[in-house]
């Protein structure tokens, strides 16, 4: 059982940027990001692994592309997510996910064993 803790969210004024971490207890193939507002499902956001040809994979959001940036810490076992000009609709609670798959479902929240416990991300507009 892999365990996941993510720290870093907090309080930013739109327009500014803010950096998530998420320290695992042990190696992970992908490692995501997931996020979700007040009365919304929670939704993708990125996620950073390699395929079934050992490839690597980077992939985001379309509503996060090219604001936020996932990077890794192998050796740590650590993900961040560096997050860019944020807006309003970015404040939601971030929640950071693993998995051991290597598929091309990383875009789905049902592919991940592995959650930490979130973190409340909050833009002012």
């Amino acid at each position: 059982q892999v365990q996941l803790v993510e720290s870093g969210g907090g309080l930013v004024q739109a327009g500014g940027s803010l950096t998530l971490s998420c320290t695992a207890s042990g190696p992970i193939n992908m490692m995501a990001w997931f996020r979700q507002a007040p009365g919304k499902d929670r939704e993708f956001v990125g996620a950073s692994g390699w395929d079934t040809l050992n490839t690597p994979i980077t992939d985001y959001a379309d509503t996060v592309k090219g604001r936020f940036t996932i990077s890794r810490d192998n050796a740590r076992n650590m993900v961040y997510l560096q997050m860019n000009s944020l807006k309003f609709e970015d404040t939601a609670v971030y929640y950071c996910a693993g998995t051991m798959s290597e598929g091309d479902n990383y875009r789905f929240d049902d592919e991940y064993p592995y959650w930490g416990q979130g973190t409340q991300v909050t833009v002012s507009s």
